[in-house]
């Protein structure tokens, strides 16, 4: 009979893993408890990736490894996943270096606004880089005036890439019915899509040449944004 969980043995007591630097062949050390090392020879960065564990869905993680390691853990599989996602949508998207940037500039705003404000970084960081990803299918079924039915088709996009990287159900379904109505305001009233709406809405008032105009400007950011930081910061950049 276990008297500790199998499944955190690693986490408890991390070891050393050897990996090729991509630049010169030397092996690299990386401890399976980080995600990156340094090549003694050529001092080019290796990456490694943090695969799913038990710690991401068991109620008595944090008690079984201790708040030290499940914050590191969670900390390396969160990069992990916003990588992969991004090659995701590189694939996809292609030459599409446009809808590609989109993602990455909410994602880079996303960041910013969970400085002050208070939402779920496992949510947010997934469903900023994937908010747009129904628009491909979208345009492919119903042409370039696809509009709001890139929400009908993002989430079985988005839920595809999800699987794949093992996430939590309960987490992919919130990241799925965000996408599904993250143009559409009031019908989600959660700080993790007041969250993801702002920092869309920070990309899009420059993308989408808004108004010069500061008095009318400074009534469109009043009334479109959720958070108050996201305000401030609308304010700060385009007043």
């Amino acid at each position: 009979m276990h008297t500790i969980c199998p499944g955190a043995k690693l986490i408890r007591q991390p070891k050393p893993e050897m990996f090729d630097c991509p630049s010169c062949g030397s092996e690299v050390e990386i401890w399976t408890d980080e995600l990156k090392g340094t090549c003694l020879k050529c001092k080019t960065v290796v990456m490694r990736y943090q695969d799913q564990s038990c710690l991401e869905w068991c109620k008595l993680a944090k008690n079984c490894v201790g708040d030290l390691a499940y914050s590191n853990f969670m900390k390396n599989r969160n990069q992990t996943i916003k990588e992969k996602l991004l090659e995701d949508m590189e694939l996809l998207f292609g030459d599409d270096r446009k809808r590609i940037e989109h993602a990455k500039k909410v994602m880079g705003y996303v960041e910013d606004l969970l400085k002050k404000e208070e939402g779920d970084w496992h949510i947010l960081m997934p469903v900023s880089i994937l908010h747009d990803v129904g628009i491909k299918v979208a345009e492919e079924k119903y042409g370039s005036s696809a509009g709001k039915l890139q929400e009908k088709e993002g989430p079985g996009v988005a839920r595809k890439f999800l699987l794949r990287l093992g996430l939590n159900l309960d987490h992919i379904n919130e990241i799925c019915e965000i996408i599904a109505h993250h143009h559409t305001p009031g019908i989600i009233n959660t700080n993790n899509f007041k969250i993801l709406y702002d920092a869309d809405c920070l990309v899009n008032l420059k993308d989408e040449g808004r108004t010069r105009d500061k008095e009318k400007l400074r009534k469109m950011i009043d009334k479109l944004f959720l958070t108050k930081t996201g305000k401030e910061m609308a304010e700060k950049i385009y007043l």
